[in-house]
């Protein structure tokens, strides 16, 4: 398996849907070494770069994916005619004040941002952008709330410690609607056609969650 690594590997990453985790990698190439799995990664992740192709290997939302090139955006969007869903300004800020204070209940999202914000959550569960951790332990317990893997997929992060500053993410919105679209199809996966922030199986609100701790 030595010499074919590399390209089981790009195989893996082609056919799968969402980003393939470094442990999920490991499972399936039993008994390849970890080290060697890592170094096929690097070296196709060099390849592409120095191939400047249509694509390119991303670490994006805790795995790799590839992803199509920035600079062929508007191309790809020509090509699959993409009906964009709109993420309104109030929906980002709400989804800024989740990604920065998370976990975090309806009442501080609400106190930051001075007005009610229950349609705006409600909005973001459906799109999968955040997710509902569990209940606070305090009077009404009410419902904690955090992002999800489709949120690091669709601002293209590897992790919540890539977060932009919250001025990078409100200028997004420009004083108007801003295309979700926009972002997922400018990375777009080698694989698919449709957007990661639709692909993304994210965790969705338990019936009867657990207390994950205090809010911050």
């Amino acid at each position: 398996m030595t010499g074919e690594l590399k390209y089981i590997i790009e195989s893996l990453l082609f056919v799968s849907k969402e980003p393939v985790t470094l442990e999920r990698l490991k499972a399936v190439l039993t008994p390849a070494e970890p080290d060697s799995i890592q170094r096929a990664l690097d070296q196709l992740s060099a390849d592409y770069e120095a191939r400047k192709g249509g694509f390119s290997l991303r670490e994006v939302a805790g795995g790799y994916q590839l992803r199509s090139r920035l600079e062929y955006a508007e191309w790809i969007k020509k090509f699959l005619q993409p009906h964009p869903a709109r993420l309104s300004k109030a929906a980002l800020e709400t989804l800024a004040i989740i990604a920065y204070k998370q976990p975090i209940i309806r009442s501080d999202i609400e106190l930051i941002r001075g007005v009610d914000c229950g349609g705006v959550i409600r909005m973001l569960l459906e799109r999968r952008l955040i997710k509902v951790l569990g209940r606070k332990e305090i009077p009404g317990r009410p419902l904690i709330y955090a992002t999800t893997k489709g949120f690091l997929e669709l601002f293209d992060l590897k992790d919540l410690k890539d977060l932009p500053t919250p001025k990078e993410i409100e200028s997004l919105s420009e004083e108007r609607e801003t295309p979700l679209s926009d972002e997922p199809f400018e990375g777009a996966q080698a694989g698919s056609q449709e957007s990661h922030a639709s692909e993304a199986e994210t965790a969705r609100p338990e019936e009867n969650p657990k207390d994950p701790g205090k809010n911050p």
